[in-house]
């Protein structure tokens, strides 16, 4: 592990009078595109690029006050936080308390308001304990914060860079425009090619399952198993990675980390007791002590707890390696295990929505880092790099807290109208169906090769996550683009030698901001505001 030492340069901070007027603005802007979207759309658009193109556009501007918006840090914190406070509204928030609403409990609203902002707080700081740790490594992929980062440093330095960048966008926004999943091509370009190939192999299942082979494997709960198997065994990795005892004197260290070892156990032990202290402050207010009694309350709090964790880790990896976070998939996974386990249905809205709050925090906050960690020199001064997280930290937090008050202040508007998240529907028809006799074979059988391939894999190449993700997303093409990009990647490696990788990074991350440009465009095309 590297050992921080006082670093020369000092890091912007987020509550400077000018950082913090703009970091509000755009948190506030961020969170009505993102409740806006979500319950048109159904999906939530990475606003994160958005944010670095209205920090680069104000420090253009030639007024003093907004002079230091030049610097690529204060830009790096206006892209955390609105993508932060977009994610956080839509997902976190809003997604979650519509779903006693719809059950016809509106007046639990308040209570899953409070356990979901504390779902989403909580994953948030455990990824600022986790990042750049072995578990969930700096140099990891994370490839909307590589957009973000190249889209910061092009319009900083310009030249060949901002050049590439450029002609990747276009080709990302052409691409686009022609139906092609540009993100899932300029992924292919940055990730784990093992991993990826699980991944564009798990896209290809799910679309074609039924036409090959005749098989619906969703109907068939294959990949609800294999997600099972595959994130029970990959939290025992992370555990073993964690907690597994310092290496050998003799042996050396070959890579670092600012955070260690035990700075992550910490994390996850630290996180683990807030999520019993928030489960338990929900099932008080949710009025879940009459419902379950004294046994059943326990058991719901603490599969809560540890169903939180998991869906974290599921969700982070997935993102880590991919850039896509099957959070609602994930969510459902552990809502038909609560079924299973007998919890009535207010108990289970109130534990769907908290699980579904955390994941696409954990994810976004894993994205802001990665650009973060990218501008601040890739951990070589881990004084500064710390000092910056922790300024994006509390960017996020500002992000959060204005997305809280949007929530707050809005969501009656949205459901007076019947505006709810689409896969809300899907979490009620669930509760309400109740629970298939045959459900808990078909996902204990499918667990097994999910958690096989995953143990095959390792905690490096997460085999089993990936396919598991790939699994649960309909998007065929997804799957060919993949593959494709992998190909592509593998032959110009060989033609260009080591110079091919910045290149393609930079190509990449021109592909996935055209992708995230377009979809954030025909998004509010389709949205009436």
């Amino acid at each position: 592990m590297t050992i921080p030492t006082k670093s020369r340069t000092k890091h912007p901070r987020a509550f400077e009078p000018a950082t913090l007027a703009l970091l509000v603005i755009c948190a506030a802007v961020g969170s009505v595109i993102g409740l806006q979207i979500i319950t048109t759309l159904g999906v939530t658009p990475n606003t994160a690029l958005i944010g670095v193109l209205v920090a680069i556009a104000i420090s253009r501007v030639p007024l003093a006050v907004l002079r230091p918006f030049r610097s690529v840090h204060r830009q790096n914190l206006v892209q955390s936080t609105i993508s932060t406070a977009t994610f956080a509204a839509a997902n976190s928030l809003l997604l979650p308390i519509a779903i006693p609403v719809v059950l016809g409990r509106p007046g639990l609203v308040w209570p899953m308001l409070i356990g979901a902002g504390l779902a989403m707080l909580i994953d948030f700081v455990m990824l600022y304990w986790l990042y750049d740790s072995k578990v969930f490594p700096g140099k990891a992929a994370w490839p909307p914060g590589v957009a973000a980062a190249e889209a910061i440093k092009a319009g900083d330095e310009g030249g060949k860079r901002a050049a590439l960048l450029g002609a990747g966008t276009a080709v990302g926004l052409l691409g686009s425009w022609l139906g092609v999943p540009m993100s899932a091509f300029g992924v292919a370009f940055i990730g784990n090619v093992v991993a990826l190939t699980m991944f564009g192999i798990g896209l290809l299942a799910r679309g074609y399952s039924a036409d090959w082979f005749g098989v619906d494997i969703a109907a068939h709960y294959i990949p609800h198993g294999l997600m099972v198997g595959a994130g029970l065994v990959a939290l025992i990795q992370a555990l073993v990675v964690v907690f597994r005892s310092r290496q050998a004197p003799s042996e050396p260290q070959v890579e670092t980390y600012t955070r260690g070892d035990s700075a992550a156990g910490r994390g996850l032990a630290r996180g683990f007791v807030l999520y019993v202290g928030a489960a338990v402050l929900l099932a008080i207010t949710g009025g879940l002590i009459g419902d379950l009694g004294a046994g059943g309350l326990v058991l719901w709090v603490l599969y809560a707890a540890v169903s939180c964790i998991v869906a974290e880790f599921i969700v982070g990896l997935s993102a880590m390696h991919s850039g896509w976070f099957p959070s609602f998939a994930t969510s459902l996974i552990f809502l038909t295990i609560g079924m299973l386990l007998g919890f009535p249905p207010i108990a289970l809205a109130l534990l769907v929505g908290f699980i579904a709050a955390g994941g696409p925090a954990f994810a976004d906050a894993g994205y802001d880092f990665k650009a973060g960690w990218l501008l601040r020199g890739r951990g070589s001064d881990p004084a500064f790099e710390l000092a910056g997280r922790r300024q994006q930290l509390f960017a996020g937090v500002i992000g959060m807290a204005v997305a809280a008050a949007v929530v707050a202040l809005t969501y009656h508007v949205y459901f007076d109208r019947g505006q709810f998240p689409p896969i809300v529907q899907v979490y009620a028809k669930t509760i309400q169906a109740g629970v298939d006799p045959g459900l808990i074979g078909k996902l204990l059988l499918w667990a097994v090769p999910g958690a096989i391939i995953q143990a095959i894999g390792g905690p490096k190449r997460q085999m089993g996550i990936l396919l598991a993700t790939g699994t649960l997303i309909v998007n065929p093409i997804a799957g060919w683009t993949v593959l494709a990009g992998i190909v592509l990647r593998i032959a110009y490696r060989r033609w260009k030698g080591p110079e091919a990788e910045a290149q393609m990074t930079i190509a990449a991350a021109g592909f996935i901001a055209g992708d995230a440009l377009w979809g954030f465009g025909n998004s509010l095309v389709k949205t009436k505001f």
